[in-house]
Parts: C-alpha cells; sequence; structure tokens
C-alpha cells in the first residue's frame, strides 16, 4: 500500500490547494528567469539582427544603443574609403513618445540607411520593406499598429507597410524602421514658433554688426531654414556601420579608423559586452536577485507545508512505529509526498506559465536549459523541504498512539 498516496486522497482538497499554491510560486521563479533572458535578448537583438562586423560611434562613447553618439553625415564617404571596407552605412536610432488616437505610444526609432538598406532583414509577419525614401514605416506589432495605418510624427504623417515580430528595444519598447533622413527629421523636429524665433535671433544677432549694414543681403539670409546656411551643419547621424570585405582583417581595419580623433570603433562582441554591463546591467542583477530570493523563499513554504502535514499525521505515524512499521517506510512516505509536492507545482507553474506569459508586457523567454535548471532546482528543493518533516517524524514515540 503506498501510504503516501493514501494520505493524499484522505485530504485531497487541502494537498490540491497546497499544490496550486506552490504551483503558482513556483510559476513566478519561472517567469522571473524568462524575463532574465529576455532583458538579454532584447538588448543585443538589434545588433545581432543588423550584423555589422564594426560600429562607429562618437569618440569615447559606448554606442547609441547605450548612450547619446553623434557623428557627420559625412563619415559615411569617410569609412567607406578605408581600404578593407565592403559597404558603410548610416545608422540614426532614438527614442520618442507620441500620442496616437488618444493614447501615448513610445516608439524606438530606428533609420535605416536608404537605398542601401530597405529593411529586407526585419523578420516581417505582415506587408513589406520600405519602397520609397520618405514617409512610409515598419513597425513591430507591440505597438499596436495596424498595416497601412497613418500615424503624424513630427511634421509628416507616415504610412504602416510592414509589421515585424519582436523587434524590441532594450528599455521594452517597440521599434520603428524609417530611412535616415526621416529618422532624422522625426529627431530634430522643432514647433513652427520655435523656428521663427530662432530666425529673428538671427536677424537681431545680426544687426548688431557693421558688416550686415554694407552687405544687406546677409539678413535675409538669416531667415533661410537653417540646413541652407552653410556655417551651420546638418543634422548628425548615431553611427556609421561597417561591413568589412571578405580576406580583410576586422581589427586591421578597426584600428585604422580608431586612429581618427574624433570616433570610437566597437566590434559586435565588444558592443554586446558594453551594452550588457552599461544600460542593461542593474536590470539584470536585480531580476536575478529576485530568482534567487523567491527560490529560496519556495523552499521555506515547501519545507514548512510538508512540516505542517507531518505535524497532523503524528497520531499515524506513531501508530505505524507501534505495529513495527521500520523509520524508512515512514521518511519515504514524506519523501513522497514532497516529490509529488514539487513534481505537481512545476507542471501546474508550466501550464500556467505558457498562457500567461505571452501577456506581460515584456518579453518571457523560456529556454529548454532554464526549464530543466528549474527543474532539478524543484526537486533538491522537495527532497530538503522534506527533511524538516521527516526529523519530526522520526522524533515520534510509539507510546504517543496510546495516549
Amino acid at each position: 500500500m503506498n501510504l503516501a498516496a493514501k494520505d493524499i486522497r484522505h485530504n485531497l482538497g487541502r494537498f490540491a490547494l497546497t499544490t496550486i499554491g506552490v504551483g503558482m510560486l513556483l510559476m513566478i521563479v519561472m517567469g522571473m528567469g524568462g524575463i532574465y533572458r529576455g532583458i538579454i535578448e532584447d538588448a543585443t537583438l538589434l545588433i545581432d539582427r543588423i550584423g555589422a562586423d564594426l560600429w562607429v560611434v562618437q569618440r569615447d562613447t559606448r554606442g547609441p544603443l547605450a548612450e547619446v553618439s553623434r557623428v557627420p553625415s559625412n563619415l559615411v564617404y569617410r569609412v567607406a574609403a578605408v581600404p578593407g571596407v565592403a559597404t558603410s552605412r548610416e545608422f540614426v536610432y532614438h527614442t520618442i513618445q507620441r500620442e496616437h488616437e488618444g493614447q501615448p505610444i513610445r516608439i524606438s526609432m530606428l533609420g535605416l540607411s536608404w537605398p542601401t538598406d530597405k529593411g529586407e532583414w526585419l523578420p516581417l509577419v505582415a506587408g513589406r520593406a520600405l519602397r520609397q525614401n520618405h514617409f512610409e514605416l515598419i513597425a513591430d506589432r507591440s505597438l499596436k499598429l495596424q498595416l497601412g495605418e497613418r500615424i503624424k510624427l513630427g511634421k509628416e504623417t507616415y504610412t504602416v507597410v510592414g509589421l515585424t515580430a519582436n523587434m524590441i528595444s532594450s528599455g521594452g519598447d517597440g521599434i520603428a524602421c524609417v530611412t535616415t533622413s526621416d529618422a532624422v527629421a522625426i529627431q530634430f523636429d522643432v514647433a513652427g514658433e520655435a523656428v521663427r524665433l530662432e530666425r529673428e535671433a538671427r536677424r537681431a544677432r545680426g544687426e548688431r554688426y557693421d558688416i550686415t549694414s554694407q552687405q544687406p543681403a546677409l539678413l535675409e539670409q538669416s531667415q533661410k531654414p537653417s540646413a541652407e546656411l552653410p556655417p551651420i551643419a546638418p543634422a548628425q547621424m548615431s553611427a556609421v556601420l561597417v561591413a568589412v570585405a571578405p580576406g580583410h582583417d576586422a581589427e586591421q581595419v578597426a584600428a585604422t579608423i580608431a586612429a581618427w580623433g574624433d570616433v570610437t570603433v566597437h566590434s559586435r562582441d565588444d558592443q554586446c559586452a558594453l551594452l550588457l554591463e552599461g544600460s542593461v546591467d542593474k536590470a539584470r542583477r536585480q531580476i536575478g536577485l529576485f530568482r534567487v530570493l523567491l527560490t529560496v523563499i519556495a523552499a521555506i513554504i515547501m519545507a514548512l507545508i510538508l512540516y505542517t502535514l507531518t505535524l497532523d499525521k503524528l497520531h499515524s505515524i506513531a501508530l505505524l512505529k507501534l505495529i513495527g512499521a521500520p523509520n524508512t517506510v515512514i521518511a519515504g512516505m514524506i519523501l513522497q509526498q514532497a516529490l509529488m509536492l514539487g513534481v505537481l507545482g512545476y507542471g501546474i507553474a508550466y501550464a500556467l506559465g505558457q498562457r500567461l506569459f505571452p501577456q506581460f508586457p515584456r518579453r518571457v523567454i523560456l529556454t529548454q536549459d532554464d526549464l530543466l535548471q528549474l527543474a532539478v532546482i524543484v526537486l533538491v528543493i522537495s527532497v530538503l523541504s522534506s527533511l524538516l518533516g521527516i526529523w519530526k517524524a522520526l522524533r515520534v514515540s510509539p507510546n504517543e498512539a496510546i495516549a
């Protein structure tokens, strides 16, 4: 006779509720591990998908995904002239928050170097890549934008021509892709009144110089847009992406570019490492710490549950000892209950997680290795938590059955 199964059937309702509670706690532990993986995946996703060998960024910065980086737009042509460079393309990246249809929407804007990059590498689930240099947008479906929908960004209206899946920034925001010229226009967009005030300020500054009285046409020049004034530099890029030609050493190409005084060069691996050690490092460590704490709490709760279940049947245990049942039978009964509680709780955690995790605002990635690791941890916890109940059961005297 399986004493553990008989005892569970005798207290089926309580055991079922206990198992569900343990399962929900293990689901949170499982979810924390999945969120941890999701943070790492989201942080390095864009770097892996773009596939650039080298990232040329502003001097002494860690790149546009970790902090603000500004390089001149003509840098792409300087880099293209370096021996060993197959292609160089512009990269613009920034985050905006706007209001769309009465709801706030937060978007990580990615500029594609038109016409070299039209977005064919994006994981499209609907629609198509970009076909024109302006006013088309590819959005991740987490942004809740529909194919063909129009959204106003800056002074222009953009049409959603493609939808992607799982294109998420390290901050958890959906990524939208436009051309670099559109991305720059959105980033540096200012209100019409601000433009008017700036032009009037230029004119006021110009009137204070004698040269303007001799050449009045200079004052008229101040009323032109900033992009048409030669002394004012054009809008800058976030970085330049470099693909190294086959047969050339990427380190040698990087050393050549790094010799310039205005830029820093990072490899793909360096960019991933800098990002994980920087903007997402605290989030990773915090999630990891919560996961460890929840695992310890789960072990303590399971130990207390099994100890309570043991206390409820001390009289039955004493009776078993009185009729000659060895300690191994009694210890085996408690251990079997602990293992059943852990296995069933793990199954409930996995089943609930498969339904609930896709609804989380951040991606929850469950890998086979993580699931196997958690299963081993649950088995260890089940065994260790049963020790308290076994210790109490072995201290019971057979005489207590008579008392």
